[in-house]
This record gives C-alpha cells, structure tokens and sequence, in this order.
C-alpha cells in the first residue's frame, strides 16, 4: 500500500466536488418543486411529475449531504446553518410536500410537514444570530421557511379536511409576515442591481406568502368552518395585496436584470427561478380562490417565463459541475457564495 497517496487522504474529484455544494443548493428544490406546482395547476401533469421527480431525487441527495455533515462533520454543519441559504432546507421540505399532497400522497406529505416543522426553529435560530445589516437576498429565506410551513399546512387542512391544520398555519402566515418586515430593513436594496440571483427572494417571499393565503382561504372554500366572515375577508384582502406586492417587485427585478445584465451562471440563479415558479402559483393560486378568471391567463404566462428561467440555469449548473469533476478545486466553498455581504 502506498504510504503518500492512499485513497483515504487525497479525495477523489467528486468527492471534493460533493463537499463544495452550498447550503443554497436547496433553492434548486424549491424552484424544481414550485415549477412542478405551476404546471399541476395548468395541466401539464407529465411535466409536473417530470419535475417533481427531479425535484425528489434532488431532495433526498441534499438531505444524505445535511445528515452526513450533520453526524459526521459536526462543526462544518453548524457552519453552513449559520448561513442564510440553510432556511432551503425547510422551504424545500416544505414545497415538495405541498407537491405531493396534490397528488394525495398525504401520509408522506404530513411526515414532511412534520419534519420541517422541526427544523425550522433550529435553522431560524441559528440563521437569525448571524443576521446583519445590508443582508443579501437571502435574508428573506427566514419568510419564505415559515410561510411554506404555513402552504404546506393548509394545503393539507383542505386535502384531508382537518380544520386545525389551518388553524395552524395561520400562524406561520403571520409570522412570515412579520419576518419579511424585519428582513426588508436588513435588505441591501444594492442587491437589485449587484445580486447574483438571491436578490428575486425579496419578491419570492411575497409571492409564497400570497400562495399561503390562497391555500388558506381555498381550505375555507372546501366547506369546512374555519373562521367568520369578517376573518375571511380580511384574509382575503391581505392576499391580494401580497400577489400586488409581488408582482410590483417582479417587475423591478425583471427591468433590473435587463438594466444591469448578470448572465454568468452562479448557484444563486436557482433562487432567482424559485420566485419566478412562485409567482406563476401564487398568482394561479390566488385567480382560483378568489375567483378572478382573468389572473389566470397571466398565471399561465408567468409559469412559462419560470420554465424558460430553469432550463437556462439547468444548463448552467450541468456546465458548471462538468467543469467542477475536472477540477474540483476550483468550486465555491459553501459559506462564501451565502455568506452576508
């Protein structure tokens, strides 16, 4: 046996490669998960359950990366949920449930609601400590980790009829609110022109948090009483500010992307597609429950732009790993490419 080079000390090059992968990694899930949403919402069955395996063979990749580090690299873990991009853990926990709720996997969707619900104050906690001032986008991850517990919630509730599923995520709904109102102020509004892609999540939050709504006034439309009917207009109401809201940011990143052109690939661009899918459900979403035939058109048109936007980074992120076997050393490290700037 070689004394210098045996295969327990010189990595191979997908090893090194695999142990490169940032925490923001997770948004690929939330964008393939929330894309297969979209095209379930729109019909498009074959290329839902196209991305929804995807976006599981994704998933169960991440989380055999998340426990290995987790038991076996205690401190490179805590260094990584310290990051902002950690909260995609939860998020993407959280939309690949919603997924599969749709499909009437319940079981499977309430273990996953279940273990987000577990992980979301440990990463939260964590996350929040290293908060700073001029924050990246990704500082509204600590949104949109709640409100997709508040989604998943309700989508469950109305699934399966259980009344305090809604109660329920009414309280990650508010809270992710009030989180977005505290990233907001911690946001670097430079980002819009400088982001290299998380920037979009400060659209994306709204966008998850107007989906949450539209969920949760869809389980009150299922027959079950859930509220009074003022508690339901102002429900009501505060949704479609939100989809407002969003689509007012969407349409500033969108002319900023044009104004101050970032096409270099990063993994940061999946949280750029994550609020593209978002929006299209959201606004999908919200033409259905509050009966608004005419959203539903732009819904359409919105999901087909997020299809564009994951096949360009797609592309983008096979490039970069090809190049990333060959030489693994010139990957970005974990915490520089989510790390508060």
């Amino acid at each position: 046996m070689s004394s210098g080079t045996s295969s327990g000390t010189l990595p191979s090059p997908q090893r090194a490669w695999w142990a490169q992968r940032p925490p923001a990694a997770g948004a690929a899930v939330m964008a393939t998960g929330i894309l297969s949403v979209a095209l379930h919402l729109t019909g498009h069955e074959v290329l839902s359950r196209i991305a929804l395996f995807l976006a599981c063979a994704a998933w169960v990749t991440l989380a055999a990366n998340f426990v290995y580090l987790l038991l076996a690299e205690r401190p490179q873990w805590l260094t990584r949920a310290g990051t902002p991009g950690a909260l995609t853990a939860v998020a993407a926990t959280t939309v690949l449930g919603t997924r599969l709720s749709l499909l009437g996997w319940t079981t499977l969707a309430a273990a996953l609601l279940a273990l987000a619900t577990l992980l979301w104050p440990v990463l939260l906690l964590l996350v929040v400590r290293h908060w700073g001032r001029r924050m990246p986008g990704a500082v509204f991850l600590g949104c949109v980790a709640t409100e997709g517990l508040a989604v998943l919630g309700a989508t469950l509730s109305a699934v399966t009829s259980t009344p305090w599923l809604a109660h329920a995520a009414l309280v990650p709904f508010w809270l992710g609110i009030v989180l977005y109102l505290i990233a907001l102020f911690r946001f670097d509004l430079r980002q819009v022109a400088r982001g290299s892609g998380d920037h979009w999540v400060a659209g994306g939050a709204l966008a998850i948090s107007a989906l949450a709504g539209a969920k949760l006034l869809a389980a009150a439309g299922t027959g079950m009483y859930l509220w009074n009917s003022d508690d339901g207009a102002v429900l009501h109401d505060v949704t479609v500010f939100l989809l407002i809201l969003d689509l007012a940011w969407y349409v500033v990143l969108l002319v900023a992307e044009f104004v101050w052109p970032r096409v270099r690939y990063d993994v940061r661009r999946w949280s750029t597609v994550f609020p593209l899918g978002m929006t299209a459900a959201a606004t999908l979403s919200v033409s259905a429950a509050i009966d608004v035939a005419w959203l539903d058109a732009p819904g359409r048109v919105l999901m087909w732009i997020a299809v564009a936007g994951w096949l360009a980074v797609a592309a983008g992120a096979v490039a970069q790993a090809r190049a990333g076997l060959r030489s693994p050393g010139t990957g970005t490290s974990a915490v520089t490419s989510t790390a508060p700037r």
